[in-house]
C-alpha cells in the first residue's frame, strides 16, 4: 500500500512539474516561452523575404503581423518596442537553452 501511495505521490508531482509554464523575461515584462518562438519565427521570417534587401533589425517591428501572439500587444504601444522585440528574439536565438532554463531571461524551472 505504502508503495502505491509513493508512486501516486511521484506521478502528481512529475505532473505539476510538467505542467510549469517557461517565460522569457525582459526587464518587468513576462511572456510565455511558446509566444516568444512564435514571434521570433515572425521576425526571421519577414528579415530575410529578399536575402539582398534583409530588412534592418532598427525599422522592422513585428507589430502590424497579423499572426503577432496577443500577450505582445501591450508592447506594440511602447516607444521601446523594437528593441524589446529584438532583446526577446535574441533570448531565444538557441531555443534549447531557453527550454532548460540555461539563459538567465528564461523562468519557470524547477
Amino acid at each position: 500500500m505504502k508503495g502505491f501511495f509513493f508512486f501516486t505521490v511521484l506521478a502528481v508531482l512529475l505532473l505539476v512539474h510538467s505542467l510549469q509554464a517557461v517565460y522569457v523575461q525582459d526587464g518587468d515584462l513576462k511572456f510565455s516561452l511558446e509566444s516568444v518562438k512564435k514571434l521570433k519565427k515572425l521576425m526571421d521570417e519577414n528579415r530575410h523575404i529578399n536575402p539582398h534587401m534583409a530588412v534592418s533589425k532598427a525599422s522592422y517591428s513585428p507589430c502590424d503581423e497579423k499572426d503577432l501572439p496577443g500577450e505582445f500587444q501591450s508592447v506594440c504601444k511602447r516607444e521601446d518596442a523594437p528593441m524589446i522585440f529584438e532583446r526577446l528574439n535574441l533570448a531565444v536565438q538557441d531555443v534549447d537553452l531557453c527550454e532548460i532554463c540555461a539563459n538567465a531571461a528564461c523562468s519557470g524551472c524547477f
